[in-house]
């Protein structure tokens, strides 16, 4: 949902009966966007707004910051198609799994001591991790041993791979327990991705399980992979991705290595605290410290009795989302009817309410309301 060339948004205006591309709406829409965002953004609207679900791993990967990306962007506009910074917030539907941020060294020390295929595959990288002392040696420690594991040859990885899976399936046939060895992920990421490197990354980066409602924000060179669930995701209006296991795409291991933010955190450090709008008791705001987007979950409860929701009018553009729920919208003397997987696009400072009755309203609205 958003103006992309990839995949732009289409739009069906309540006084047309043609669809035109979102990007062309807001072009002769003078003022929908808002005067800061005009101006902050050159006229674009600055974010991308998705409903992902994921069956199966998607890619280890990073994402530039903005000088980077425009760098990547000069030198490789084949692979890196534009210019800008990627920061991006993952917001649960459902319990939503994903990895993320790396591990304290503590735990890092530990799989290197306990499981031999993870250990053989660093080799003697892992020296400077097991050896350090301070946060400034475990970064160096942690770039040295993440960088030998992904550069180390595919069939070397498929060789110790296999003999790690093989040890927790012998582990799980005999009742004992495998989760020293990650044993569960370890072998569902195999089974998806065969022999790939992006297996043993597992050891490296916090597994990270959200419930609905929890969300993660991965800004610049923070590593990741979704694993598993449904989100509602939004992202500054960019493609760049630097991947490097768990994926047939293109990978860019040298830069993903040199990029990366080698700084140690724990699971519950990489969950983002949203906050609840203190003027409206229906609203979970979901602020992350960019000013290209922000998100909020509108929850409006069941009401016996016909009911008006008057939304937030805000000094930016915005893309609502109904998740459950229908209600009649109104704007301007237009109505409209909304249920589940509607998508509208709402101009900066409009005047929007909601009639609805006999059921609880669940939406989402991403929106750029810079202070």
């Amino acid at each position: 949902m958003g103006t992309h060339p990839n995949g732009p948004s289409q739009v069906l205006d309540s006084h047309s009966s043609e669809a035109q591309s979102l990007l062309e709406w807001i072009n002769s829409h003078d003022g929908c966007l808002g005067s800061k965002v005009s101006e902050i953004f050159g006229g674009k609207l600055p974010f991308l707004f998705k409903v992902l679900s994921v069956n199966k791993a998607l890619s280890i990967q990073a994402h530039p910051n903005k000088e980077h990306a425009e760098k990547l962007h000069a030198s490789r506009p084949d692979v890196y198609k534009d210019p800008n910074h990627k920061p991006e917030m993952a917001i649960a539907i459902t319990e939503y799994e994903g990895l993320c941020g790396f591990r304290p060294t503590s735990e890092v020390k530990e799989y290197l001591e306990n499981v031999a295929e993870f250990a053989a595959i660093i080799g003697d990288a892992a020296t400077s991790l097991i050896q350090s002392s301070d946060d400034a040696q475990a970064k160096v420690g942690l770039k040295k041993c993440f960088t030998a594991l992904m550069t180390t040859p595919s069939d070397s990885v498929k060789k110790h791979l296999d003999s790690l899976v093989s040890k927790i399936k012998a582990m799980k046939e005999k009742g004992q327990d495998s989760s020293l060895y990650l044993g569960d992920l370890i072998t569902r990421l195999n089974s998806q991705f065969p022999g790939d490197v992006g297996c043993f990354c597992a050891y490296f980066l916090n597994h990270v399980v959200l419930q609905p409602g929890e969300a993660m924000f991965l800004g610049p060179n923070l590593p990741h992979a979704y694993l598993s669930g449904d989100c509602m995701e939004c992202m500054a209006c960019s493609d760049n991705v630097v991947r490097a296991g768990l994926t047939p795409k293109y990978k860019d291991v040298e830069t993903l290595c040199e990029m990366l933010e080698y700084k140690p955190s724990t699971a519950s450090d990489n969950i983002f605290q949203p906050h609840k709008d203190p003027s409206d008791p229906c609203i979970t705001v979901y602020d992350p410290p960019v000013k290209d987007f922000s998100v909020m979950k509108i929850q409006v409860p069941f009401s016996n009795t016909v009911s008006t929701y008057k939304m937030k009018p805000l000094n930016g553009p915005s893309i609502l989302i109904v998740i459950s729920g229908s209600a009649t919208l109104k704007s301007s003397g237009d109505a409209m009817g909304l249920g589940r997987g509607n998508v509208i696009f709402i101009p900066a400072s409009s005047q929007v309410s909601l009639e609805f009755e006999k059921e609880e309203l669940v939406m989402f609205q991403a929106y750029c309301d810079p202070q």
